[in-house]
């Protein structure tokens, strides 16, 4: 049987007149795309632009949440009461959602970011936060998130549908949890290294942590950060080098 593997991307991360990636180009590479809902990137006229440009390519609509967070990138850890960042993750999906639909789309899944992402793997309360907001939004909307995380484990026992995701340019931990930012290893640039470790996780659930040890990391979706230096060569040559070892690409949702 062959496999079958969605290759997402964090899009729309830009903010007024400062642009971070490169959006349209990615998009005519990835099947699904996160795109920032405005509170760690991205404003009304950049999300309403990816997404008559995700819609027009086919490629599915992700809402990615962070928190309220625009000077740290969403990438600072925040202690949030539960009601309050609930309060928040519907009204990033709801506001997504919104543009989406009136480009003729919709929001088609929910995947948290940065550091909201790393503290539902582990905080029970922080990944409730998050479920019960896209529970009360819409439950028929899938959850990505990292395998074994709280996140997953939350969304499964209140039936809300879960997928697994890897990371094409993340360095893993010997646990699988992903390696710090901004420690040895942590992010990998170079494109043919990034697409060989990537041909591997898809054939063969497994990848090379940090330490040198094997990690499991069966997962449905691959991400390729669009922030990442060079990220639309990296995200082309992974494409590239998945469909030559047989890897079909289409979207879990």
């Amino acid at each position: 049987m062959s496999v079958i593997l969605d290759l997402n991307s964090d899009l729309g991360e830009g903010f007024g007149v400062w642009q971070l990636g490169d959006d349209m180009a990615l998009l005519s590479i990835v099947t699904s795309a996160n795109v920032a809902c405005g509170f760690h990137g991205g404003d009304p006229t950049i999300m309403r632009r990816v997404c008559a440009e995700a819609i027009s390519r086919d490629v599915s609509i992700g809402a990615h949440v962070g928190y309220r967070d625009l000077a740290g990138f969403g990438r600072r850890a925040m202690d949030i009461e539960p009601d309050r960042l609930a309060d928040d993750v519907l009204y990033q999906l709801a506001a997504l959602d919104g543009i989406a639909r009136s480009e003729g789309g919709r929001v088609r899944y929910v995947k948290p970011h940065g550091a909201l992402y790393n503290r539902t793997v582990i905080d029970q309360v922080q990944a409730g936060a998050v479920v019960a907001a896209v529970s009360a939004y819409d439950p028929s909307l899938p959850v990505l998130g990292l395998p074994g995380s709280q996140l997953l484990r939350q969304a499964d026992e209140v039936g809300l549908k879960t997928v697994r995701e890897a990371f094409a340019d993340r360095g893993y931990q010997s646990d699988g949890s992903l390696a710090k930012r901004g420690s040895p290893g942590a992010l990998i640039t170079d494109p043919a290294t990034v697409a060989k470790r990537c041909v591997k996780m898809a054939t063969t659930g497994q990848v090379t942590a940090v330490d040198g040890g094997a990690v499991a990391v069966r997962a449905r979706s691959l991400c390729v950060h669009g922030d990442t230096p060079g990220a639309v060569e990296l995200a082309r040559q992974v494409r590239t080098a998945l469909q030559d070892a047989g890897v079909q690409l289409g979207t879990f949702s």
